[in-house]
């Protein structure tokens, strides 16, 4: 991966491109390695994970506008759709700014950004997937956070205890979204959790709640609707906690659809976001060994100041059925011998 230099510009947003996929009967070998846990354990937690959607209801966000008071998900700068349309690279807009005394309807659903902690080359990073949820789209998405298990094995919740929250709103007069906490389970840092840990968990519900409701306001929590600021993990919230830039926080590449599990047929499209080297998002599909069978690029909207969407064609129609990875990298020309190497994102799929 290319050290980022701070005097750079983003590049004007391009065309997304895709390479020929190879022939599966000529596959290359894999670059890059990366173990999958076993398949006995990812269908225990699509158990897990189908369990904790029906307890908690998943889903609708609409996505972040260009608008300046409104929030800008790292997956997209622009983009729309009804509240019935499933997430897509770049999260849906809406038609008008959250109220503070609309109430929510409770049987309404949404699909909302929420972010979970990875690994990375530098590190544990935050992940983004988009779930369901009914009723306010603020409160779903925030104990989604606190208590949702992640589609994708890969990723794991950042906070260490479970449990929910008592309301989410954003109060536009002082400019803050507040989160209500019912209790001081999370005031204090818990002794095996670090501090890197514990800004990486406040963080993660900073980019949920400012995409669900689509406000870049800074997040503060409290523990009574109109009481003083409590810490989260050891973090002073106090005047609001703003979201921590993208590059520093967030992993460099991620995959948007195909969704973990997805069922996929003849060509299909990938896409997601990243900021990699000359806006190139190489990706590969992988067998159950790890070789690689089809593979080729896409080429972002941009790169170096943040993170860009990019798509791709994926034709697998010459693949057998049966399970296969697809896996999203940022690319590093030097081959890992400078910076900490390419970032991965990877998705399980299903070739009928």
């Amino acid at each position: 991966m290319s050290t980022r230099e701070s005097t750079m510009t983003s590049q004007t947003s391009q065309t997304s491109q895709t390479s020929q996929p190879s022939q599966p009967s000529q596959p290359s070998q894999p670059s890059r390695s990366r173990t999958r846990r076993p398949y006995a354990g990812r269908a225990l937690h699509r158990t897990l994970a189908g369990a904790a959607t029906a307890a908690l209801t998943l889903g609708v966000l609409a996505g972040c506008g260009e608008d300046s008071d409104r929030a800008e998900d790292p997956a997209t700068a622009s983009g729309t759709s009804s509240a019935t349309a499933e997430p897509s690279a770049s999260a849906p807009t809406t038609s008008s700014e959250p109220s503070q005394s609309a109430e929510p309807d409770p049987g309404e659903t949404s699909t909302v950004p929420v972010y979970y902690v990875g690994d990375s080359p530098m590190g544990p990073r935050l992940y983004r997937e988009f779930r369901r949820v009914s009723g306010d789209p603020g409160l779903g998405a925030a104990d989604m956070v606190a208590a949702g298990v992640p589609a994708d094995p890969d990723y794991r919740a950042a906070f260490p205890v479970d449990g929910s929250f008592s309301s989410v709103r954003l109060d536009e007069e002082a400019g803050l979204i507040l989160v209500q906490v019912p209790d001081d389970r999370w005031a204090d840092r818990p002794a095996d959790m670090s501090g890197k840990q514990a800004r990486l968990a406040v963080q993660a519900l900073v980019y949920t709640v400012q995409g669900a409701l689509q406000s870049r306001a800074p997040v503060q929590v409290v523990g009574a609707p109109s009481g003083p600021a409590v810490p989260l993990f050891g973090v002073d919230t106090d005047g609001g906690v703003a979201n921590a830039d993208q590059l520093d926080v967030l992993s460099l590449v991620s995959v948007t659809s195909p969704e973990s599990d997805a069922e996929v047929s003849g060509t299909f499209t990938a896409s997601g976001v990243a900021s990699s080297f000359e806006a190139t998002v190489p990706w590969e599909v992988r067998d159950t060994s790890g070789e690689v069978v089809v593979d080729g690029f896409a080429t972002a909207e941009g790169w170096m100041d943040r993170l860009y969407p990019w798509e791709s064609e994926v034709d697998v129609s010459g693949l057998a059925p049966g399970e296969y990875t697809f896996v999203a990298m940022t690319d590093d020309p030097s081959g890992g011998a400078e910076g900490p190497g390419a970032f991965e994102d990877s998705k399980v799929i299903s070739v009928g």
